[in-house]
């Protein structure tokens, strides 16, 4: 009876650990530095609320993980394929939300270079990014190398 006991405590252990939204965006940010498109597409809700900054062609609130991977295969196509999240600065959690600092960077095939933190506050439920707020250290900055 013992053993069972620990055996299930030791089983809702694992899964709350697996649930836990700071290890679920640590998963993500590292996935995403990867290019791991599997396990991206598995720890983001196919109904996720995406929050971009700015005024332009990226920006705006996407609605589902389609809409996503549809702005960052945008990301890929102006920045000739070098966006990239170099630096994972800070990853802080307050229950279901967790607020990442991140330098990405990319350049443009006209010679522009991005070279921005954002602040990435995520909402985690179940294991899956539900929604996701992005702010921008520089609109200006991003608006100019994202384009209208």
């Amino acid at each position: 009876m013992h053993s069972l006991l620990k055996n299930d405590f030791n089983h809702l252990s694992k899964t709350k650990m697996e649930k836990e939204p700071k290890k679920v965006v640590a998963q993500f940010l590292s996935a995403v530095q990867r290019g791991d498109t599997q396990t991206i597409a598995s720890l983001i809700h196919p109904s996720v609320r995406w929050n971009q900054p700015g005024d332009n062609v990226l920006s705006g609130t996407k609605t589902s993980s389609k809409e996503v991977f549809e702005m960052v295969g945008k990301m890929f196509e102006l920045s000739a394929m070098t966006v990239q999240l170099t630096s994972i600065k800070s990853i802080t959690e307050n229950q279901n939300q967790v607020a990442c600092l991140l330098n990405w960077k990319a350049s443009s095939p006209a010679g522009k270079a991005l070279d921005i933190d954002n602040i990435d506050v995520y909402t985690v439920e179940n294991g899956q990014i539900v929604k996701a707020d992005i702010f921008t250290t520089d609109a200006e900055v991003e608006n100019s190398f994202w384009g209208k």
